[in-house]
Formats: structure tokens, C-alpha cells, sequence
């Protein structure tokens, strides 16, 4: 191999790692179940207009589809949607509700025949939205968060527990629905029903509060004809995140709370396995599972300190065995059955597949969307978790992908141009797993550091609170503090830095080139640009008043909103960029961009704006993703002097 290796330019290695492949391989299985012993989960397909569909895994291994085009298997609830479906099977056949991207109304679905709605279509706002359903046949009735818009605001919204009658007599009749709580909460999460159907608990929060700094943990009776009755809170607060409930399996309350400064298990108040590591997670999407009851009494869990394992909890003797195996993440969705324990597991070299734990072997195997390699794996970069130190002498936490190619190196003395990814939330994390996004950079000899900036989750709650007030400091400066760390140490060309990042990372790129002069050059995407503006009205109801704890209360320091927002110092921006914004988007608004650019016009700084038809917050057609990356790659080869072969160029207007 040594021998064949050929001398040449960083950015110049050609790579089987196309921006088609890499869209082909976006998304993840998602949102398990079992239906009798099948189980069944959601997968993306971005080539059928980046729909998900259900999939079926049968006894005999057989996978299938179980719904064509164009039916999305996806909720909107809180934008960034929730559980959206549930099954059992019912006469010796399957019974499926499901809600539909498209209208949001839930459906009914036997396999052979169409699906049928149970709900009705809303005419007011965003309509009506489920989540979380979860089939009571001995009621007729299946129960989910509703979440109803009462007007044409983003913010005229309610939420509630309700019962959706399964006969379809709710179709046309909103009074059939059967409200189950009041809307005293802004915001709750599916029930869970206690094993003698005794009792339910869920979560519940409100406004200003985002899931991760405070919620209540509710319990109420459940009454013979399936009312919920004496709703009452029995953990949780302003500064406790109670980030989800279930009973065990004689009847115990089991939830996982951040009361010590990390999300750890508790079983009626009582704490299981004290440790400095997570065993919960942010809640952006309602149904999120870190923990599942098994019949025996052992607790399925994800958790860790950054990235995360599968492992098995003993509450009685506070034992925990992890499973063996390549993978260093798994997402926040597990199912049970029986003994039987199933998640979603990936690793740097393979990407999430559906991964079944056998708790009497403690053998865990791929059984569901196994990881099937597109190209040859020694172009998969090699990732090194890092820790750096910033501003106060902070910690830091990191990914960083080194360029890597098998057939190719640079000459010597050249120093490689690196992207600096920061990721959405700002509440989130970049987990370590294969993304062929960032194969796609390092495999033609550009450098990628993936930054778990102060703010992030999976390192306490100590860690994630450094944001608080500081969004548009703190991240700017860890990303900063990274990119010229690789640069000092003789890692990263210090005159070839990027920053790029969607969402709120979209921000944090943004305001890193309006504060710093350490890039020379940004991909900012999807993005927020102007606080004021979306702190006021121009995001949807979930993170409506986020920045209450990011930024500061908006009646106390508006003058922060100003001095912070990319918008207000687009004056500030000299270098080379791209903008990608979702034109549905109702998250990050297309209208934030076109103010940024309206003040940008004139400037002479070089940049393109590309904004895509029919997509919303986060990409999902294959042809949207593909533009982006190729554009993406065509900035940094004009700014830092790169020459990738065969990669159309992007056209910079000044």
C-alpha cells in the first residue's frame, strides 16, 4: 500500500465519497417498538422526498416497509415532533396508529388494507398535532399528547392529554375527542400507565423553562371509566429536569432527575446508581426513552459522560452491565419486550443500526437497518477525542477528524485547512458516530473538529449551564479556543480555519465571524441571525422564550439582544460565506436571512445565499443535501486555494 500512495495537496484528494452518497446515508432508524414479538421503527428515505416510513421486522429476520410513498410516519408536535406511532396486534394481526407529516392527523392502519383517519382536520393555525399515542384497547381508545392551535399565532397554542376514540367517530367530530387533563401545563408528555392501569405519570413544564432546566413529574389516579383523576406533582421543580417517567414492574415510580448536577435513576425518590454520568438526556422530542422497565426488574439503559452505552441496571444491588460491542452511541429510543431489549447503537465506523440485547446472554447483535458499508471503510476518518482548555482555563470537548485518505498524503510542511463544526441546539451534543458528511471533507484532505462547546449535554449539568446568559460568548469562544489550539500546536493551517454550523450552530458560526477574526470563512445554515426578532414572534411556541435563559430576560436586557445578533454587525463580516436556509422553515425563518444580506449588499464581501424550496428546519431531500455539500466544498476550495476534482462551482455574488 505504502508504495502507491501519491504526494499531493490537501483538498485535492479524490475521493469515492460523493455528496450523493452522503445524502443517500443521512437520517437513522428512530422511534422502536415491538408489535407482539415484531419489532418496528421509522427510517428516513431521502430519495422518496426525504419521507420516513414504518419498517417491520419480522420473526424470520424479513425487513419491510409497511407503508408506500407518500405516507411520512412523522409529528410536528412542538416542531420538532415526538413518538408518532404505536402498534399491537389485535386478533392475530397487526394494529397501527400512526400520524401523517403531510396533515398531522392520526391514522388507523391494518397491514392490506388504507389507512384511515381517526382524527379530524383543524382549519385554525397549525391544526391539530398528536404525539406519543399509545393504544388502550380496553377503552377503545388510543391516548397522546394533543397539541391544538387556538389561532393563527405560532404561540396560540395549547397542549393536553386526550384520548382518540379508535372506531374513526372523531373524523368530523372534535367534541369525540376526550380531553383527559386541562391545559394548566404549556407543555406535557405522553402518559405512562402504571401495570395494574392504576396510575399515570407524566412530565409537564412551562414557559420560560426549556425541558432541560426544569419540569414536574405528575402522577394522577386513573378512575373506572379512564379519567385521570387528582393530578399531582411529585418531583421535579424550576431547577430539577425530570427527563422521563415509567413504572416498574411492581408499580414503583422510576425517573430519571438531575437534582445531584447529572441525570441520574431514581425508584420512588430513591436514588439507583449514583454517578457523574447521564442517564437522561434533552427532551427535544416528546417519547425520548433513556431508560426501559424490564419484566424481571433489571432497567435497560442508555447513558455515559459524552458519548453513551447500553447497559443493564440491577436497582437492587446498583450493578450495571454494559453491552459488548463496536458501538459508542446510542440514541434516546429503546423498546421491550419480555427479556428482549432493543436500541439504536453506532460507531465511528458504522453508522446507527438497530441493535438487539439479549439480558440473559448479555449478547448484543444488529438485527434491524444494519450498517452496510458504501465505500471502502479505510476512508473513514479516524476521530480523537480531545479535550482543550479555553477562556478561565475551562474544559473543552471535542472531536477532531483528521484529513485521511489511504491513497494519498500531502507534501511535507503543508498544514491542512480545517472546518470547525458547531452543532444545533445549542442544548445538544455531536455524538461519535460515522457521518459521511464529514468523510466527505476529510477524505479529500480537509480537517474537521466537531466541538461540544460549553452548553452542550452529556457532561452534567454544570457543563450545560455555562451557556446560560453567554449564548453567542461562551460557544464562540470554545469553538475559537479549539480551532487555534490545532493551529498552535501544528495540527491545523492557522490562515485555513472555517466555521460552519445549522440551527443554533448556524448562529454560532454566524456570530464567530461577526466576533472573531480567526476564520476565513463560514457555511452558516438554517440559522438564527437576529434575537430580538425571534425572541418576539418569529420562532414557533417551544423555543419562544429559550433565550430567557441563553441571552437574558428580553424586558431586562434588550440591549444584549441587540449587541449579540449577527443581524446588528453584519458590518463586522470580511470574509468568504454561504447561507443554505430551508424556505418552509418555521423554526429558523427564511425572513432572518434576508435581513442579514440586506445589510450585507454592498459590502464587497463575496458570498451565496441558496435557499430550497419545500424544505423546512433540518434538510431532508437528497437533492437539497447534495446542492449543500457540493456548495459547502466550493467555498472552501476557492478561499483557501483548494483543487477537488469534479465538484461544481458555487458562484459568489459581492
Amino acid at each position: 500500500m505504502g508504495e502507491n500512495v501519491q504526494t499531493s495537496a490537501y483538498g485535492s484528494w479524490p475521493s469515492p465519497i460523493d455528496a450523493a452518497l452522503a445524502a443517500a446515508h443521512d437520517g437513522h432508524p428512530e422511534w422502536l417498538g415491538f408489535v407482539g414479538d415484531e419489532v418496528w421503527w421509522t427510517e428516513p428515505r431521502p430519495t422518496e422526498g426525504g419521507r420516513r416510513t414504518l419498517v417491520r421486522r419480522r420473526a424470520d429476520g424479513q425487513e419491510e416497509s409497511v407503508l408506500p410513498a407518500p405516507w411520512n410516519v412523522r409529528s410536528r408536535v412542538i416542531e420538532y415532533g415526538g413518538h408518532p406511532w404505536a402498534g399491537a396486534v389485535v386478533a392475530g394481526e397487526p394494529l397501527v396508529v400512526f400520524v401523517h407529516f403531510a396533515d398531522q392527523r392520526l391514522y388507523r392502519y391494518e397491514p392490506g388494507s388504507e389507512p384511515r383517519p381517526l382524527t379530524p382536520v383543524s382549519p385554525v393555525g397549525g391544526g391539530l398535532r398528536w404525539a406519543e399515542p399509545q393504544l388502550r384497547l380496553d377503552l377503545g381508545e388510543v391516548w397522546c399528547v394533543l397539541e391544538e392551535f387556538t389561532g393563527d399565532g405560532p404561540t396560540d397554542v395549547r397542549r393536553v392529554l386526550a384520548a382518540v376514540p379508535l372506531d374513526g367517530s372523531a373524523v368530523r367530530d372534535r367534541d369525540a375527542v376526550r380531553e383527559l387533563t386541562d391545559d394548566r401545563h404549556r407543555f406535557v408528555t405522553g402518559p405512562r400507565i402504571s401495570p395494574d392501569g392504576s396510575r399515570a405519570a407524566w412530565l409537564a413544564w412551562d414557559h420560560p423553562r426549556m425541558p432541560w432546566d426544569g419540569t414536574e413529574l405528575v402522577v394522577a389516579d386513573i378512575g373506572s371509566h379512564g379519567t385521570l383523576v387528582e393530578p399531582r406533582t411529585l418531583a421535579g421543580g424550576p431547577e430539577e429536569s425530570i427527563a422521563q417517567a415509567d413504572w416498574s414492574p411492581d408499580g414503583r415510580l422510576l425517573y430519571a432527575s438531575d437534582r445531584t448536577g447529572w441525570w441520574n435513576l431514581y425508584r420512588d425518590g430513591e436514588q439507583l446508581c449514583p454517578r457523574e454520568e447521564e442517564f437522561g438526556g434533552a427532551l427535544w422530542k416528546l417519547g425520548h426513552r433513556w431508560f426501559a422497565p424490564l419484566d424481571s426488574g433489571l432497567i435497560a439503559v442508555v447513558h455515559g459522560s459524552g458519548s453513551t452505552a447500553l447497559g443493564i441496571l440491577d436497582p437492587e444491588s446498583g450493578e450495571l452491565v454494559d453491552a459488548a460491542g463496536p458501538w459508542t452511541e446510542f440514541a434516546p429510543t429503546l423498546a421491550v419486550h419480555g427479556e428482549r431489549v432493543v436500541a439504536v447503537g453506532a460507531s465511528p465506523r458504522t453508522a446507527y443500526e438497530v441493535v438487539e440485547l439479549d439480558t440473559c446472554t448479555g449478547r448484543a447483535r444488529v438485527i434491524g437497518a444494519p450498517h452496510d458499508d458504501p465505500v471502502d471503510p479505510v476512508y473513514y476518518p479516524e476521530p480523537l477525542i480531545r479535550v482543550f482548555t479555553g477562556p478561565d482555563g475551562r474544559d473543552i470537548h471535542a472531536h477532531v477528524y483528521p484529513p485521511h485518505h489511504p491513497g494519498h498524503r500531502a507534501p511535507g510542511g503543508e498544514l491542512p485547512p480545517y472546518v470547525v463544526w458547531a452543532h444545533g441546539g445549542p442544548t445538544g451534543h455531536a455524538p461519535l458516530v460515522l457521518d459521511l458528511s464529514i468523510a466527505y471533507f476529510t477524505s479529500r484532505g480537509i480537517g474537521v473538529a466537531e466541538v461540544n462547546y460549553g452548553g452542550s449535554t452529556g457532561y452534567g449539568r454544570e457543563y450545560r449551564n455555562r451557556l446560560r446568559e453567554q449564548w453567542g460568548v461562551v460557544d464562540v469562544e470554545d469553538c475559537a479556543a479549539v480551532a487555534l489550539a490545532l493551529a498552535d500546536e501544528g495540527t491545523a493551517d492557522r490562515d485555513r480555519l472555517a466555521v460552519r454550523g445549522g440551527s443554533a450552530g448556524g448562529w454560532t458560526a454566524a456570530a464567530s465571524l461577526t466576533a472573531t477574526d480567526v476564520y476565513a470563512c463560514g457555511t452558516i445554515v438554517y440559522p438564527i441571525l437576529d434575537l430580538a426578532g425571534w425572541g418576539t414572534g418569529e420562532t414557533h411556541d417551544f423555543e419562544s422564550q429559550y433565550l430567557e435563559s441563553l441571552v437574558g430576560p428580553l424586558a431586562e436586557v434588550p440591549g444584549r439582544y441587540a449587541e449579540r445578533s449577527p443581524v446588528e454587525h453584519a458590518d463586522r463580516v470580511t470574509v468568504p460565506f454561504l447561507l443554505l436556509q430551508g424556505l418552509d422553515d418555521v423554526i429558523c425563518p427564511p425572513a432572518q436571512c434576508e435581513r442579514f444580506l440586506a445589510r450585507i449588499a454592498g459590502r464587497q464581501v463575496p458570498h451565496a445565499y441558496i435557499a430550497f424550496e419545500g424544505e423546512g428546519h433540518g434538510f431532508r431531500l437528497a437533492e437539497t443535501m447534495i446542492r449543500a455539500l457540493e456548495a459547502e466544498l466550493s467555498l472552501y476550495a476557492q478561499v483557501f486555494g483548494l483543487n477537488p476534482p469534479g465538484v461544481p462551482t458555487l458562484e459568489l455574488i459581492r
